[in-house]
This record gives C-alpha cells, structure tokens and sequence, in this order.
C-alpha cells in the first residue's frame, strides 16, 4: 500500500468532505440509536468487548505490585484515549444494520478487508503512541510529587495521594493533563474512524475531517465528550465489568453521530450489491398523511 493511498485514499489529491452543524439534540439521538443497536444485537456486542474488562482485570493484577500502583488510574483513564479504536468492529456492525445487510458477528472483522484497513492501523497506531505518551507523563507527575519511591503499601498510596499537598497536587495536575490528552484524542479521532471504515478517504483526511467536525460544533462535540467520560467512569465500576455495556453503546453511538456530522457519499455503496442485502422496509404512506389539496374533490 503506497504512502498516497494511506494518507488520502483512493483519490489522487485530498478530499474535502461535507459536514453538518450538529446540536445537542443530534448528540442524543446519536446516543439513543446506539442503545437501540446494542438492544439489537447484544450478543454482537458483549462478543467484540468482552475483552475490554478482561484487559482492565489484568491490569488490575499488574498493579497489584506496589511499584505500579500509581499508574493505575493513568490506566484505567486512558481507555477513554484508545477507546475509538478498540470500538472499529462496532461500527461496522452499526454501518451493516443501517444499510439492511446481515448483521451476525461474523461480519464485524470485515474491516480487515476494507480498503482503509492501512490508514486505520495507522490512527490506531497513534492513539496508542498517545496512549503511552500519557503514562510516560502521569509517571513523572508523580515522581515529580512524590519521588521515586514506592508506596509502602494500598492504605498508605490513598492516605498520602487524599491527606497531603503532594497527593492534591497529583490530583490537581494529574486530572488538567489528563484533560488536555482527552480533547486531543477527542478532536482527532471522535468521528475519524466510523469514517474510515465508510469511506476510502485515507487518515489524514480522516483526521482532519474530525478536527474540522469538532471546531463547527464546540459545544456538541464538549457534551459529547462529557458523556463519554461520564460512562466510562460508570462502567469502570465495579472492576471494568459495566465497559461490556458501556463500550458497545458508545461504539454504535459513534457511528450515528459520525452520520449526523458528515454528509454521506452519493456514489452507491459496493455492500449494496451483495445478495445478503435486504432493502429497509419503507412506511406506509396513507391519504391523511398528505395536503388535501393533492386530492381536488369530483364534481
């Protein structure tokens, strides 16, 4: 795969997409379409992230030595940073859904054949490199406060990080830092991946298109934001184990807020071609649902 194709796609110079203002209201109803895809297909669902609290478990275990006790909430908050990532199945899922194709399980590791499959391990690439960036920088606040020590024990980590100016320090710091990371990892990536998956755009266009989403709509992209965060917390409790409702959620919303924000390609889809293709039912359509003046009375 060329550097062009991984960059822009398929097309020979950068694409500008269309995109949407969306408000608040959007940001909701992109919410409630997600709930309404994992209340469809929860099997699906808890299949894809079922390894996401096995992963939080696991980490959980490598703290348990004291010398990594520190990075343990680093961790568990910077799953918010790789999350869009970890999601791509899902919105593949969410894609095939709402275009009436088959939605079984299988079908979410379709991705490994997209033409994006490239530009997308490349933004994975980099939201694991910010990832890793985060810890290398909430350990340094840490060793900053409280020097290259570890802590005597659990008790004695919560005493001193609670009861003392190091530990509010920590706190203070740890959380603004850990802010700025999010809004990065928000703004690069909060509509770049259901993209990619959509369209052969490539990752710079991807990302930038993202970027480009997020400064139309400052205030539906921060409530978005809001909400991801507040669920992740959520689900983090007890033991990572809610992340197998949470993550599902958030990643078919994703996808219905992606559509919301970018106007869609009016080039016809190859998927809608395929013999496992199943036209949507269309609405009824009754006279009353119509102007009388459609229907002149006969005289």
């Amino acid at each position: 795969m060329s550097s062009s194709h991984l960059l822009v796609g398929a097309s020979a110079q950068p694409v500008r997409l269309e995109i949407r203002r969306i408000t608040p209201t959007d940001v909701l109803q992109a919410l409630a379409r997600g709930l309404d895809d994992f209340a469809a297909m929860p099997s699906h669902a808890v299949f894809l992230c079922v390894i996401y609290p096995l992963i939080g478990l696991w980490l959980i275990s490598l703290v348990s030595g004291y010398s990594l006790l520190p990075l343990a909430f680093p961790i568990a908050a910077g799953f918010a940073l790789i999350g869009p990532f970890a999601a791509i199945g899902l919105y593949e899922l969410s894609r095939r859904r709402e275009a009436g194709l088959d939605t079984s399980s299988g079908h979410a590791f379709d991705v490994l054949r997209s033409p994006s499959i490239g530009a997308i391990v490349a933004m994975g690439l980099l939201l694991t490199a910010i990832f890793l960036v985060w810890l290398a920088v909430a350990d340094a606040i840490y060793v900053a406060n409280f020097g290259y020590n570890s802590p005597a024990s659990i008790s004695q980590f919560v005493t001193d990080v609670f009861t003392t100016r190091p530990g509010w320090t920590l706190i203070v710091v740890g959380t603004g830092v850990g802010f700025l990371f999010a809004v990065l990892v928000l703004t690069i990536s909060a509509i770049s991946f259901p993209l990619l998956r959509d369209r052969d755009v490539g990752a710079a266009v991807a990302l930038f298109t993202s970027i480009r989403v997020v400064v139309a709509n400052p205030v539906s992209m921060a409530l978005w934001g809001l909400i991801v965060a507040v669920l992740l917390v959520a689900g983090s409790l007890p033991f990572f184990l809610g992340l197998t409702v949470v993550m599902p959620v958030l990643g078919h919303a994703t996808w219905h807020l992606y559509r919301k924000a970018v106007v869609p390609d009016s080039a016809p889809r190859p998927d809608y071609q395929q013999q496992d293709y199943h036209p949507p039912e269309r609405p009824r359509r009754y006279a009353a649902d119509f102007p009388a003046s459609l229907f002149p009375t006969r005289r």
